[in-house]
């Protein structure tokens, strides 16, 4: 779904730079977003699905991260799962309708905002069970009753602000049918929705909270620090790292037209929007294998599917050692209640 479809038929015309050049482009965009699109595809469908098996069939909720935490991959899945069909218009051209083009552009945003308002409430309860650890753990049945409520109010706001993409979308035909919309009003409004409600908010609450966190933790006694430390630099390196570069060109190209027209643009467009998606397959390995209580009952799920036979002797032995620093973790942990995963 590549956010130049978006913009101006001149994308699709001769331009400021050569029209050989605008040529090469479109090959290599025609060679390069399937191809990501399909790595991505494969990646965050098998990552997301082992962690919603294991959340579902193995793992105990026993907290609000946790609640949250499970409808993360479930968004990705989703997500991950329009990506074919992208692959296939990136190739030969859109043929599968209005509906369904309106369909995948509001899965598209609704993932979007949806990832990143279930990743600052993440960081606003764990700033809320490290820094007032003691209240937390005296309101953690009630925090978990809130968990429901919260979990759908980021998918009904998500699904609002996604409504602009669903109503104005539809198949252009340019030089070929593509599926987007093209009216500068609602892309101003919708970059600019996206841009605070989907980065800078999230971005100014995990800098905020985060530096309170690192702070309260370098100050505790008693306990590891090199592990919650981290990850809270995995966590905001994760979200501003495939972010960032695709949101900052987007920001660049709305502040003036000529940038729409420029051929070096679209490669900095569709380069970034790519590792942008990168998101969807990184965000199993953050959020949930880092965590050695979810490693813990990843190798239940390999031991029960039988797959240790195969595994070797080794894997076996892996599952003992992680339970054993499990175990020790949970321990030296315990005080901060950092990331239980």
């Amino acid at each position: 779904m590549a956010e130049y479809d978006y913009g101006d038929p001149g994308f699709f015309n001769a331009s400021n730079d050569s029209s050989q050049g605008h040529e090469h482009f479109l090959q290599f965009s025609k060679l390069f977003l399937p191809c990501m699109y399909v790595v991505v595809f494969l990646c965050g469908l098998v990552g997301n699905s082992l962690v919603l098996v294991i959340y579902i069939f193995y793992q105990k909720l026993k907290s609000l991260t946790d609640v949250l935490l499970m409808n993360l991959p479930l968004a990705d899945l989703v997500f991950v799962c329009t990506l074919p069909f992208w692959a296939y218009a990136g190739i030969h051209e859109w043929v599968f309708g209005k509906v369904m083009c309106k369909t995948l552009l509001g899965i598209y945003t609704l993932n979007f905002y949806t990832s990143m308002l279930i990743l600052t409430c993440i960081t606003v309860d764990r700033f809320i069970a490290v820094v007032q650890a003691t209240k937390a753990y005296n309101q953690q049945a009630k925090r978990m009753a809130w968990g429901k409520a919260v979990c759908l109010s980021i998918w009904v706001v998500s699904l609002l602000v996604s409504l602009p993409q669903i109503i104005y979308g539809n198949v252009l035909y340019l030089d070929k049918p593509v599926c987007g919309y093209h009216n500068e009003e609602i892309s101003t409004m919708v970059l600019a929705t996206q841009m605070t409600l989907g980065f800078f908010l999230p971005l100014l609450a995990m800098i905020v909270c985060y530096s309170v966190i690192i702070k309260t933790l370098l100050q505790a006694r008693g306990f590891q620090k090199h592990k919650p430390l981290k990850i809270i630099f995995l966590v905001v390196a994760v979200f501003l790292l495939p972010q960032t570069p695709f949101n900052l060109v987007k920001l660049i190209r709305s502040a003036s037209w000529e940038y729409h027209t420029m051929t070096s643009f679209h490669y900095a467009i569709t380069v970034t929007e790519a590792i942008a998606y990168l998101r969807a397959c990184l965000n199993p390995v953050l959020y949930a294998f880092v965590g050695l209580k979810f490693r813990k009952n990843f190798w239940k799920l390999v031991k029960d599917a039988g797959c240790l036979p195969y595994l070797g002797v080794s894997s076996q032995r892996q599952c003992s050692e992680d339970t054993s620093r499990t175990a020790s973790a949970s321990r030296n942990m315990e005080a901060t209640s950092m990331f239980q995963l």
